[in-house]
């Protein structure tokens, strides 16, 4: 990739692969990410979408390969600080990533008070963020154990918009909410993406969600992209036969053919090995 290619990308990813001991996660993984865009990582459970989203925001360490942002490399104390104020993350369980012993005001305030930009309007900016993710009318001051799933998924997208960045990795950010919530919350990442010129990076096994909010996609299988392009490309004309075996799935009523990984023929986890 030239310097130009790396200006022109909010976020690219080069050569990355992770290992935990003997078991490779990422193998050689390269994207980009351009502003104001959406790009998908899709694949089952293990094929090291989560993996990935934890190595862009710098919750792993790569055994090889470099992050850029804004064209340059995240590497070095400043670099990295100036990353983590520029991007945000949204995780898969609203329960899990709510401390229960802040309330709302500090859960949102946290990143502002880490950047060193809480300040005098501190308050107003927290009660400015859940206003804009659809919390206006909830007491800043109280505790998330009252909130539905959805709700407190409101509250982790006004803290990871907290410090105004240009990038949020949401990892399965739906998944864990009924079917109704999900439809509402990918709304309000639609609007906030248009309000603010967010790109995504969007973490998911669900290739409806792809098809609904998605300029990219990239599949992933055992840790290597098999298949990226335009999603409706790849959707709609799939080349590879792991990626086509996701997209029969979904269409499936039967849980059995739902895991794409034991269903696969001997000769299909080959081609997908090779395509890697």
């Amino acid at each position: 990739m030239t310097t130009g290619e790396q200006q022109a990308s909010l976020l690219s990813v080069r050569g990355v692969t992770k290992r935990f001991g003997s078991f490779t996660a990422l193998d050689d993984v390269s994207l980009d990410l351009s502003p104001g865009t959406t790009t998908s990582l899709v694949g089952e459970s293990g094929s090291g979408k989560s993996t990935l989203a934890r190595v862009i925001v710098g919750l792993e360490s790569v055994d090889s390969g470099l992050v850029h942002y804004r064209g340059a490399p995240v590497r070095g104390r400043a670099a990295r600080r100036e990353f983590r104020r520029g991007v945000g993350m949204v995780f898969q369980d609203p329960y899990g990533s709510i401390d229960p012993r802040f309330t709302l005001s500090e859960v949102v305030a946290e990143p502002l008070r880490a950047h060193g930009m809480y300040g005098k309007d501190g308050r107003q900016r927290v009660r400015d963020l859940l206003e804009s993710v659809g919390m206006g009318s909830v007491d800043p001051d109280s505790y998330p154990h009252r909130l539905s799933g959805g709700q407190r998924q409101r509250v982790c997208i006004a803290r990871a918009l907290a410090t105004g960045p240009d990038l949020l990795v949401c990892d399965e950010p739906t998944s864990a909410l009924d079917v109704s919530v999900q439809a509402q919350i990918l709304n309000l990442l639609l609007r906030l993406q248009q309000e603010h010129g967010l790109a995504y990076l969007f973490i998911t096994h669900d290739l409806d969600v792809v098809r609904r909010i998605s300029d990219q996609v990239h599949v992933l299988y055992r840790g290597s992209v098999v298949e990226h392009g335009p999603a409706q490309s790849v959707i709609d004309d799939a080349r590879h036969p792991y990626t086509r075996k996701l997209l029969s799935a979904v269409l499936s009523d039967s849980p059995r053919t739902r895991r794409i990984g034991r269903e696969m023929s001997g000769g299909q986890a080959a081609a997908a090995e090779k395509s890697g």
